[in-house]
């Protein structure tokens, strides 16, 4: 094999190689989550801890809120729009969400767990 033969194939590896994995970082876990009148769908979101991870929420009929307070994560969730939340979970346990914007009767009622394991 010429010199310039091996550079070719070496950059071809390379660029094959490029991505997040080659990269030593973890793909992101992505989670479509449903907000609809009082209840999110998933009720229960389960995360690996150190795993990059984006939160894809929709609304099916009001303006809602996401609300995570002992992540330090939060968004609106617009009907008709993907509000999404990105973030890489550092600590293992559940932490209660809710809804934070009033959205009707069963408002208080409208919470999730996000569940973060080894």
């Amino acid at each position: 094999m010429t010199r310039r033969q091996m550079l070719v194939a070496t950059a071809g590896m390379a660029v094959a190689g490029v991505g997040s994995w080659a990269l030593g970082r973890p793909k992101e876990q992505v989670h479509k989550i449903v907000a609809r009148k009082f209840r999110y769908l998933p009720y229960v979101v389960k995360l690996r801890k150190g795993i990059p991870a984006v939160l894809e929420f929709t609304s099916e009929d009001v303006i809602m809120g996401f609300n995570c307070p002992a992540l330090n994560l939060r968004t609106d969730i617009v009907p008709g729009q993907v509000a999404r939340v990105r973030f890489t979970p550092d600590k293992v346990g559940t932490f209660d969400f809710l809804c934070d914007i009033f959205c009707g009767d069963g408002h208080e009622n409208m919470t999730g767990k996000i569940t973060v394991v080894a």
